[in-house]
C-alpha cells in the first residue's frame, strides 16, 4: 500500500515547490501550519525544512499575522494589565543594552512593562538574560510571578520558554541549523498579555513595514523601529524611522539623529556602566542619549507626541529612584 502522506506536507510543499512552483502561504494557511508545529504534530525532518524554506523565502505580513492568530488562539496567559509589551531577543554587540535603564526608569515612574526575550543563542553579544541580577529586574517563570511583579515593580521578564516552549525550542534549533528562524521575528509580534502598545525592534532592512502590517492585520496598536542592535533602543547617532499602527491606520515618523557626530563605540562592553549611570556615578553621553531617546519612543506608544515625550523622558529620567 502507498503510504499516506503527512498532513504537514503540504505546507512544506507551499513554499519548496520550486522557483515557479513555490508560492507564500495564505493567512490562513500559515494559522494552520503554526497551531500543527505548535501542537506537536509535525515530525521533526519537516520543522527544520519548514522554518528553512520561510528563512530563506523571508516571511510576509500576511504569514506573520496567521501565526500570530494560532498562538493567540492557544494563548493560556490569565488578564494581566500591561501598558508596554518589549520583546528583546537579538542581543547586544557593538554598544551596552541601554534600553534596559530606559525600562527601569519608565517602570520607575509608574509604567507597567513586561519584557520577554529567548535565551543568549548567539555567541558574542549580551542578552536581557545576563544583566537581570546586576540590573534588578525581576526574573519571572510564570503568569503568577508576573502579575506580582509587575504590581510591585512596574517590571517583569519572562523567558519565552516559559510561555511558549514550542517556540523556545523553535529557536534553540539555530545552532543546528546555522541561521536564525523566522520564530525570532515572530516572537516580537506576539504581544502575549495584550498590551496597550506593542514596542518591536527589527534590524533587517525592509521588514519594519513588513511587521507592521502584519500587526496592522492584527488590530494592533504598535511602534516599529529599527533599533540599534536590533533590540528597541533608539540610536541617537542616526534617523530613527518609526513605523506606527493605531485602530487599523498606519502611520509614520522621522526622528532626527540626537547627535551631529558619531560616537566612538566602546572597545569592550562593561556592564557595570549601566549600573554606575543609573546610580548617577558615571557619565555617558552616548548611553544617556539613547535611554531618554528610547523613554520619548515607548511614551509617544502610549499616546504623548514627540517633543512632550522627550521633555517628559528627561523629567522621569532625572527623577528615577536610582537606589532601585
Amino acid at each position: 500500500m502507498t503510504p499516506s502522506e503527512h498532513p504537514f506536507a503540504q505546507f512544506v510543499r507551499i513554499l519548496g515547490k520550486g522557483k515557479r512552483g513555490a508560492r507564500n502561504l495564505t493567512r490562513e494557511e500559515a494559522r494552520q501550519a503554526m497551531g500543527m508545529l505548535l501542537d506537536g504534530q509535525v515530525e521533526e525532518t519537516q520543522l527544520g525544512a519548514f522554518l528553512m524554506l520561510l528563512r530563506h523565502k523571508e516571511e510576509n505580513a500576511e504569514e506573520l499575522a496567521g501565526f500570530t492568530e494560532a498562538f493567540r488562539e492557544r494563548n493560556q496567559a490569565p488578564a494581566i494589565t500591561v501598558d508596554l509589551d518589549w520583546p528583546t531577543y537579538a542581543g547586544k554587540k557593538r554598544h551596552l543594552p541601554w534600553y534596559l535603564l530606559a525600562a527601569k526608569a519608565l517602570a520607575n515612574s509608574g509604567v507597567r512593562i513586561l519584557l520577554h526575550g529567548g535565551g543568549a543563542h548567539t555567541a558574542g553579544r549580551l542578552y536581557t538574560e545576563q544583566m537581570l541580577d546586576l540590573l534588578d529586574i525581576p526574573l519571572c517563570q510564570d503568569w503568577e510571578r508576573v502579575a506580582a511583579s509587575l504590581d510591585a515593580r512596574q517590571l517583569a521578564f519572562i523567558p519565552l520558554g516559559a510561555w511558549a516552549p514550542q517556540l523556545q525550542r523553535m529557536i534553540d534549533l539555530r545552532n543546528t541549523l546555522g541561521l536564525r528562524s523566522p520564530i525570532h521575528s515572530l516572537a516580537r509580534i506576539l504581544n502575549p498579555l495584550g498590551a496597550r502598545c506593542g514596542l518591536q525592534s527589527i534590524f533587517h532592512p525592509g521588514y519594519q513595514s513588513v511587521h507592521r502590517e502584519a500587526s496592522q492585520l492584527l488590530g494592533d496598536h504598535t511602534i516599529v523601529i529599527k533599533g540599534e542592535g536590533g533590540e528597541i533602543e533608539v540610536n541617537p547617532d542616526a534617523t530613527s524611522h518609526l513605523y506606527g499602527t493605531t485602530a487599523g491606520e498606519a502611520w509614520d515618523e522621522e526622528w532626527p539623529a540626537l547627535s551631529a557626530l558619531r560616537h566612538v563605540k566602546p572597545e569592550s562592553l562593561d556592564a557595570g556602566q549601566l549600573v554606575r549611570v543609573w546610580r548617577g556615578e558615571a557619565q555617558d553621553d552616548y548611553g544617556q542619549l539613547a535611554i531618554v531617546a528610547t523613554m520619548a519612543l515607548a511614551l509617544r506608544g502610549l499616546g504623548i507626541e514627540r517633543e512632550e515625550a522627550f521633555a517628559e523622558a528627561r523629567r522621569r529620567w532625572d527623577a528615577r529612584q536610582a537606589s532601585n
